[in-house]
């Protein structure tokens, strides 16, 4: 159903890192305050991907070897664009991360930049796409046969079918984004980046508190998370 497969892509198009501007009243981290200089930015953004890029295609495929770890890193430069990074995966199957123009301009060093670059990176090494497409998949049959069983119409049973992928696709959400800040970690700092500092940005970007059916987890556990690995690596 074209419905359903649009909603599964929008759910895993949604970007992991939205950060804004000012940062909330309790800063889990110290923040560098001063927006980087363009060319800095931009510098700091190919430094990054010319470091990050081999490591994470090796870990790819120590972990997934007859998979696609051949990555493609975008950037989406229509400056309309609120600072944002996905992962997907193209037609062929070939993994892609895409950064847009606002998030590279919001970083405050090549460390955040490698970081967020690592993390996304992780959620295709971790297969996370393929995991919440069967559960959404999953979640919108029971939905469906649900409703039909109890005598709902082609409206209804549609109307559950959406409302199921909806939340299987947010049902192990919460974990995927903890999994994959872990294995970023440790991909940031294989590549000789300063993980804790890169993940400075967690204190600039909303806190979504432990919602329920959220699709991200608290900041103060990302962060928890990312401190573990490293005193662990280190």
């Amino acid at each position: 159903m074209r419905w359903l497969a649009a909603l599964m892509m929008t759910a895993l198009l949604a970007g992991c890192v939205t950060p804004v501007a000012q940062p909330p009243q309790s800063a889990p981290l110290a923040t560098e305050a001063a927006y980087l200089p363009p060319r800095e930015a931009a510098r700091n953004f190919i430094t990054a991907v010319a470091a990050m890029e081999p490591v994470v295609e090796r870990a790819c495929r120590a972990r997934i070897p007859n998979n696609r770890c051949d990555f493609q890193i975008v950037v989406d430069d229509r400056r309309d664009q609120p600072a944002n990074a996905f992962q997907t995966i193209d037609k062929q199957g070939r993994p892609i991360l895409g950064f847009t123009l606002a998030l590279i301009a919001d970083a405050r060093n090549v460390d955040e930049i490698a970081f967020v670059m690592g993390h996304e990176a992780a959620h295709h090494i971790l297969g996370h796409i393929p995991q919440q497409q069967q559960s959404a998949t999953q979640g919108a049959l029971i939905a469906g046969i649900l409703v039909a069983a109890g005598g709902g119409g082609s409206d209804a049973i549609e109307n559950a079918q959406k409302i199921g992928a909806s939340l299987g696709a947010r049902r192990f959400s919460k974990g995927f984004e903890l999994e994959a800040d872990a294995l970023g970690t440790e991909l940031t700092e294989a590549a000789g980046f300063d993980a804790l500092r890169g993940a400075n940005f967690f204190s600039r970007i909303p806190d979504p508190g432990d919602q329920f059916l959220g699709t991200h987890p608290p900041n103060a556990a990302r962060i928890d998370t990312v401190q573990q690995v490293v005193s662990r690596l280190r």
